[in-house]
């Protein structure tokens, strides 16, 4: 799969804000599925897993089986792909161009 196609499927994945949320709760440390359910009660067990089954064909998350248990783990490396190919330089080129402003205008 082309570094292009990876990007969509994880653009795609960001775009649900619940998806979103899943990898804030995520962020300091893996989750069963079942936690996972518990903290969105509003959605039911099977709408969080095929939320979460979206996430892993991102890679947005690595599932680790333990017994009957799923454990959740993010995987950060996507994110940072997608920050280092789209947010990283173009913040970069918008500081400069503010720095360059700023000195005109203070000559």
């Amino acid at each position: 799969m082309s570094s292009e196609s990876k990007s969509d499927l994880v653009f795609k994945a960001l775009a649900a804000p619940v998806r979103r949320q899943i990898c804030d709760m995520l962020k300091d440390d893996p989750k069963t599925t079942g936690t996972l359910s518990e903290l969105l009660p509003k959605l039911d067990r099977c709408t969080v897993m095929q939320h979460l089954k979206v996430l892993e064909a991102a890679e947005l998350i690595i599932v680790e089986r333990r017994g009957r248990e799923r454990w959740n783990h993010l995987n950060p490396l996507p994110i940072k792909h997608i920050h280092d190919r789209w947010i990283g330089p173009h913040a970069a080129s918008a500081v400069e161009r503010l720095a360059r402003l700023k000195s005109t205008l203070e000559a």
